[in-house]
């Protein structure tokens, strides 16, 4: 049985067992690997926008599953592969925040249509959710996990409104504090870090642009510790 890193588990242990899912994006096809041999899907779409990466993931998927012909691979960019309502669950991973808003937002009525969509930036997490929220989802779950020196998100989300989700919430998300995320504190402060940092090469500079970027740092460190606080209150 494959065993996978911390964050492909937890995006995997998103999908609820008899759930037909798109793996958009799927690179070594290690998440439809495990959810077909743990028996949780027997409905998998395995896509890339190139040849390269899908015949890799159909290598690896084959290496794994004797009948892995069951499993249907498709060439083709984001959403387009799939038609409305096809799957239960569709999962985008790896990618850059702006880059999932831009295949979702593409055919919004189509993202619409699936019951439940797994995503997981690597950056711009606070765009992303802004956007969800702004296009009719609602952010149902999220989760941190650890991979090699970064913490990732993964946020599920689904149809729906949602009012919690507002400035600094998109970029900490509401459910992860909700939750209180295991990851949370070290998460709030390793952003801390990065701002202090900003704080001491902005500090001395005598340009707009620094004293600019100085305040923001400013402003994110008060936001931020104030989300740190509720959390070690609770």
């Amino acid at each position: 049985m494959i065993q996978l890193t911390e964050r492909l588990q937890k995006i995997a242990d998103s999908i609820q067992s008899g759930e037909s899912v798109a793996d958009i994006g799927s690179d070594h096809g290690y998440i439809p690997v495990y959810l077909y041999e743990n028996g949780i899907s027997d409905k998998i779409i395995v896509t890339d926008i190139r040849k390269d990466p899908l015949d890799i993931a159909k290598n690896n998927i084959y290496t794994r599953i004797a009948r892995a012909g069951k499993l249907d691979f498709r060439m083709g960019n984001g959403l387009y592969v799939l038609r409305y309502e096809e799957v239960d669950a569709v999962i985008i991973a790896g990618m850059g925040g702006i880059l999932i808003k831009d295949i979702l937002s593409t055919d919004k009525k189509k993202s619409l249509s699936f019951n439940k969509l797994i995503l997981q930036p690597r950056n711009a997490q606070d765009k992303l959710r802004q956007w969800l929220v702004e296009n009719g989802f609602k952010i149902q779950d999220e989760k941190l996990a650890r991979e090699g020196k970064y913490i990732c998100e993964i946020i599920i989300a689904v149809p729906g409104t949602d009012h919690h989700y507002k400035d600094i919430y998109y970029e900490i998300g509401y459910k992860l504090i909700e939750k209180k995320d295991p990851l949370l504190k070290t998460f709030i402060l390793r952003k801390i870090e990065i701002e202090r940092k900003i704080l001491k090469d902005t500090k001395n500079k005598d340009s707009e642009k620094a004293a600019s970027q100085y305040e923001y740092s400013r402003n994110r460190i008060q936001k931020l510790e104030e989300v740190l606080k509720y959390v070690h209150s609770c």
